[in-house]
């Protein structure tokens, strides 16, 4: 059965999608932890990052860096704190989280309700600095 996001990839599902190559893609988190965060995922569907081939790994963080640059460039932050965990969907994902405080990447926190406007409006905002 393919994942959540496997069905982000192939459209089935909506997403606010930010950047997108043939090989990863990236779009905000639906239930983000602050405004700006954004999930990076390579297109092939694996669970555990640490197997993924070593290109698809080097690419998915040089991927993930340049839609961390365009978060820092466009979201009031200090940094974009960056968060690999795993253990929430079965396919690979990193999350970029923009930060002012620790506090901003506390995953046991309660996340964010945004209106599909709201998303709308960050994701715009960060794809102009992608």
């Amino acid at each position: 059965m393919a994942s959540i996001f496997t069905k982000i990839i192939n459209r089935e599902i909506p997403a606010e999608i930010i950047a997108e190559d043939e090989n990863y893609i990236a779009f905000l988190d639906i239930m983000p932890l602050v405004k700006g965060h954004v999930l990076v995922v390579p297109k092939v569907e694996v669970d555990y990052i640490f197997n993924l081939e070593p290109e698809v790994l080097s690419g998915l963080h040089l991927f993930a860096q340049r839609v961390a640059k365009a978060i820092d460039k466009t979201i009031k932050c200090t940094r974009v704190g960056v968060a690999v965990i795993g253990l929430e969907v079965p396919h690979v994902h990193v999350h970029l989280v923009p930060l002012n405080t620790m506090d901003d990447i506390n995953f046991t926190r309660p996340k964010l309700k945004l209106s599909k406007e709201e998303l709308a409006e960050i994701g715009e905002k960060i794809r102009v600095g992608v």
